[in-house]
Protein backbone atom coordinates (compact mmCIF):
# COMPACT_ATOMS: atom_id res chain seq x y z
CA UNK A 1 0.00 0.00 0.00
CA UNK A 2 1.13 3.57 -0.93
CA UNK A 3 2.05 5.85 1.24
CA UNK A 4 -1.09 8.59 0.05
CA UNK A 5 -3.47 5.35 -0.14
CA UNK A 6 -2.49 4.46 3.97
CA UNK A 7 -2.92 8.28 4.52
CA UNK A 8 -6.34 8.32 2.88
CA UNK A 9 -7.69 5.18 5.21
CA UNK A 10 -6.37 7.11 8.34
CA UNK A 11 -8.17 10.50 7.48
CA UNK A 12 -11.31 8.40 6.53
CA UNK A 13 -11.34 6.89 9.51
CA UNK A 14 -11.16 9.73 11.82
CA UNK A 15 -14.08 11.44 9.87
CA UNK A 16 -16.24 8.74 10.27
CA UNK A 17 -15.39 8.52 14.09
CA UNK A 18 -16.02 12.22 14.31
CA UNK A 19 -19.61 11.88 11.99
CA UNK A 20 -20.62 9.64 14.94
CA UNK A 21 -19.51 11.89 17.57
CA UNK A 22 -19.13 14.71 16.69
CA UNK A 23 -16.69 15.44 19.68
CA UNK A 24 -14.08 17.52 18.45
CA UNK A 25 -16.26 19.63 16.19
CA UNK A 26 -18.51 20.53 18.63
CA UNK A 27 -15.98 21.33 21.89
CA UNK A 28 -13.37 23.02 19.47
CA UNK A 29 -15.93 24.97 17.42
CA UNK A 30 -17.60 26.29 21.10
CA UNK A 31 -14.92 27.09 21.96
CA UNK A 32 -13.88 29.26 19.19
CA UNK A 33 -16.62 31.23 18.96
CA UNK A 34 -16.54 31.93 22.86
CA UNK A 35 -13.11 33.36 22.40
CA UNK A 36 -13.89 35.37 19.33
CA UNK A 37 -17.13 36.98 21.31
CA UNK A 38 -15.50 37.77 24.51
CA UNK A 39 -12.92 39.35 22.63
CA UNK A 40 -15.12 41.73 20.89
CA UNK A 41 -17.14 42.15 24.12
CA UNK A 42 -13.68 43.47 25.58
CA UNK A 43 -11.62 45.11 22.29
CA UNK A 44 -14.37 46.70 20.14
CA UNK A 45 -14.38 50.39 20.24
CA UNK A 46 -15.24 51.55 16.64
CA UNK A 47 -14.27 50.58 12.59
CA UNK A 48 -10.86 51.75 12.31
CA UNK A 49 -9.82 49.46 15.82
CA UNK A 50 -11.88 46.20 14.83
CA UNK A 51 -9.55 46.15 11.68
CA UNK A 52 -6.78 46.08 13.82
CA UNK A 53 -7.93 43.81 16.52
CA UNK A 54 -9.65 41.66 14.37
CA UNK A 55 -6.93 39.79 12.77
CA UNK A 56 -5.21 38.87 16.12
CA UNK A 57 -8.76 37.39 17.55
CA UNK A 58 -9.20 35.75 14.62
CA UNK A 59 -5.76 33.61 14.83
CA UNK A 60 -5.94 33.95 18.79
CA UNK A 61 -9.02 31.69 18.22
CA UNK A 62 -7.82 29.49 15.48
CA UNK A 63 -4.66 28.86 17.77
CA UNK A 64 -6.36 27.65 20.95
CA UNK A 65 -9.09 25.39 19.02
CA UNK A 66 -6.18 23.92 16.94
CA UNK A 67 -4.74 22.65 20.19
CA UNK A 68 -7.55 21.82 21.71
CA UNK A 69 -8.35 19.66 18.49
CA UNK A 70 -5.45 17.84 18.22
CA UNK A 71 -5.55 16.95 21.92
CA UNK A 72 -8.66 15.28 21.71
CA UNK A 73 -8.02 13.71 18.24
CA UNK A 74 -4.88 11.75 19.87
CA UNK A 75 -7.04 11.40 22.97
CA UNK A 76 -9.28 8.89 21.32
CA UNK A 77 -6.08 6.94 20.01
CA UNK A 78 -4.58 6.26 23.76
CA UNK A 79 -7.96 5.62 24.97
CA UNK A 80 -7.69 2.09 23.52
CA UNK A 81 -4.19 2.31 22.66
CA UNK A 82 -4.94 2.64 18.98
CA UNK A 83 -1.94 4.47 18.33
CA UNK A 84 0.37 2.31 19.30
CA UNK A 85 -1.64 -0.24 17.33
CA UNK A 86 -0.93 2.00 14.17
CA UNK A 87 2.85 2.17 15.19
CA UNK A 88 2.68 -1.75 14.97
CA UNK A 89 0.84 -2.09 11.91
CA UNK A 90 2.67 -2.27 8.01
CA UNK A 91 1.54 1.09 7.52
CA UNK A 92 4.38 3.74 6.54
CA UNK A 93 5.01 6.21 9.59
CA UNK A 94 4.88 8.95 6.63
CA UNK A 95 1.72 7.81 6.11
CA UNK A 96 -0.07 8.04 9.75
CA UNK A 97 1.17 12.02 10.07
CA UNK A 98 -0.45 12.65 6.35
CA UNK A 99 -3.32 10.78 7.94
CA UNK A 100 -3.62 12.59 11.02
CA UNK A 101 -2.58 15.76 9.39
CA UNK A 102 -5.33 15.84 7.16
CA UNK A 103 -7.99 14.96 9.57
CA UNK A 104 -6.87 17.71 12.00
CA UNK A 105 -6.80 19.98 9.00
CA UNK A 106 -10.56 19.37 8.39
CA UNK A 107 -11.23 19.85 11.58
CA UNK A 108 -10.11 23.23 11.58
CA UNK A 109 -11.46 23.97 8.19
CA UNK A 110 -14.89 23.09 9.48
CA UNK A 111 -14.46 25.36 12.19
CA UNK A 112 -12.83 28.37 10.46
CA UNK A 113 -15.58 28.28 7.76
CA UNK A 114 -18.05 29.65 10.65
CA UNK A 115 -15.54 31.38 12.51
CA UNK A 116 -14.31 33.69 9.99
CA UNK A 117 -17.97 35.10 8.92
CA UNK A 118 -18.77 35.43 12.95
CA UNK A 119 -15.37 37.60 13.81
CA UNK A 120 -16.41 39.77 10.74
CA UNK A 121 -19.97 40.02 12.36
CA UNK A 122 -18.76 40.96 15.09
CA UNK A 123 -15.95 43.72 14.23
CA UNK A 124 -17.88 44.94 11.09
CA UNK A 125 -15.66 43.52 8.68
CA UNK A 126 -16.37 43.77 4.92
CA UNK A 127 -15.70 40.10 4.19
CA UNK A 128 -16.22 39.90 0.61
CA UNK A 129 -13.70 42.34 -0.31
CA UNK A 130 -10.91 40.43 1.75
CA UNK A 131 -12.23 36.84 1.57
CA UNK A 132 -9.74 35.57 -1.26
CA UNK A 133 -6.88 37.19 1.18
CA UNK A 134 -8.42 35.56 4.27
CA UNK A 135 -8.28 32.03 2.98
CA UNK A 136 -5.19 32.17 1.54
CA UNK A 137 -3.77 33.28 4.38
CA UNK A 138 -5.98 30.96 6.38
CA UNK A 139 -5.54 28.04 4.51
CA UNK A 140 -1.75 27.88 4.58
CA UNK A 141 -1.39 28.89 8.23
CA UNK A 142 -3.36 25.94 8.78
CA UNK A 143 -1.75 23.67 6.93
CA UNK A 144 1.89 24.57 8.84
CA UNK A 145 -0.16 24.61 12.30
CA UNK A 146 -1.69 20.89 11.67
CA UNK A 147 1.83 19.70 10.84
CA UNK A 148 3.48 20.95 13.30
CA UNK A 149 0.58 19.82 15.89
CA UNK A 150 0.27 16.61 14.49
CA UNK A 151 4.34 15.78 15.24
CA UNK A 152 4.17 17.65 18.56
CA UNK A 153 0.42 16.03 19.52
CA UNK A 154 1.86 12.36 18.67
CA UNK A 155 4.97 12.76 20.32
CA UNK A 156 3.06 13.49 23.72
CA UNK A 157 0.45 10.83 23.29
CA UNK A 158 1.79 8.49 25.85
CA UNK A 159 2.56 11.33 28.56
CA UNK A 160 -0.48 12.27 31.11
CA UNK A 161 0.24 16.47 30.35
CA UNK A 162 0.06 16.03 26.37
CA UNK A 163 -2.15 19.00 26.46
CA UNK A 164 0.67 20.54 28.63
CA UNK A 165 3.37 20.00 26.43
CA UNK A 166 1.65 20.43 23.13
CA UNK A 167 1.04 24.33 24.30
CA UNK A 168 4.37 24.33 26.03
CA UNK A 169 6.50 23.24 22.34
CA UNK A 170 4.35 24.20 19.84
CA UNK A 171 3.41 28.04 20.56
CA UNK A 172 7.15 28.68 20.59
CA UNK A 173 7.19 26.93 16.93
CA UNK A 174 4.86 28.19 15.33
CA UNK A 175 5.23 32.14 16.56
CA UNK A 176 6.37 33.01 13.26
CA UNK A 177 3.41 31.77 11.20
CA UNK A 178 1.28 33.75 13.54
CA UNK A 179 3.35 36.38 13.70
CA UNK A 180 2.85 36.25 9.56
CA UNK A 181 -0.75 35.82 9.63
CA UNK A 182 -2.04 38.04 11.60
CA UNK A 183 0.24 41.11 10.05
CA UNK A 184 -0.75 39.87 6.50
CA UNK A 185 -4.78 39.76 7.52
CA UNK A 186 -4.26 43.25 9.14
CA UNK A 187 -2.87 44.27 5.45
CA UNK A 188 -5.38 42.58 3.73
CA UNK A 189 -8.30 44.12 5.81
CA UNK A 190 -6.52 47.84 5.18
CA UNK A 191 -7.03 47.35 1.45
CA UNK A 192 -3.72 44.87 0.17
CA UNK A 193 -4.64 42.48 -2.88
CA UNK A 194 -2.76 39.16 -2.78
CA UNK A 195 -0.63 40.51 -5.00
CA UNK A 196 0.41 42.85 -1.87
CA UNK A 197 0.92 40.48 0.55
CA UNK A 198 3.03 37.59 -1.77
CA UNK A 199 5.82 38.36 0.44
CA UNK A 200 3.83 37.07 3.92
CA UNK A 201 2.54 34.46 1.39
CA UNK A 202 6.03 33.38 0.85
CA UNK A 203 6.99 33.14 4.31
CA UNK A 204 3.73 31.29 5.28
CA UNK A 205 4.62 28.47 2.47
CA UNK A 206 8.44 28.31 3.50
CA UNK A 207 6.93 27.78 6.97
CA UNK A 208 4.30 25.09 5.65
CA UNK A 209 7.26 23.22 3.62
CA UNK A 210 9.36 22.94 6.62
CA UNK A 211 6.96 21.72 9.01
CA UNK A 212 5.54 19.12 6.59
CA UNK A 213 8.87 18.16 5.33
CA UNK A 214 9.76 17.61 9.14
CA UNK A 215 6.58 16.23 10.26
CA UNK A 216 6.94 13.08 7.91
CA UNK A 217 10.81 12.66 7.96
CA UNK A 218 10.70 13.06 12.23
CA UNK A 219 7.32 11.41 12.94
CA UNK A 220 8.85 7.63 12.81
CA UNK A 221 12.02 8.02 14.79
CA UNK A 222 9.99 10.37 17.08
CA UNK A 223 7.76 8.06 17.84
CA UNK A 224 9.04 4.81 18.11
CA UNK A 225 9.55 2.74 21.09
Amino acid sequence: MSTWSAALLIFKKDLRIELRSGEILITTGFFALLVAVLSSLSFYLDDVTSRRVAPGVLWISIAFSGVLAMGRSFQRERDHDVFRGLLLSPLPRPAIFFGKMFGIMAFLSIVELVLVPLVAVLYRLDLWAVLPQLMLLVGLGTLGFAAAGTLFAAMGVRTRTKELVLSVVLFPLISPALLAGVVASREALGGASVAELMDWVRVLVAFDLVLVTLGALMFGPLTSE
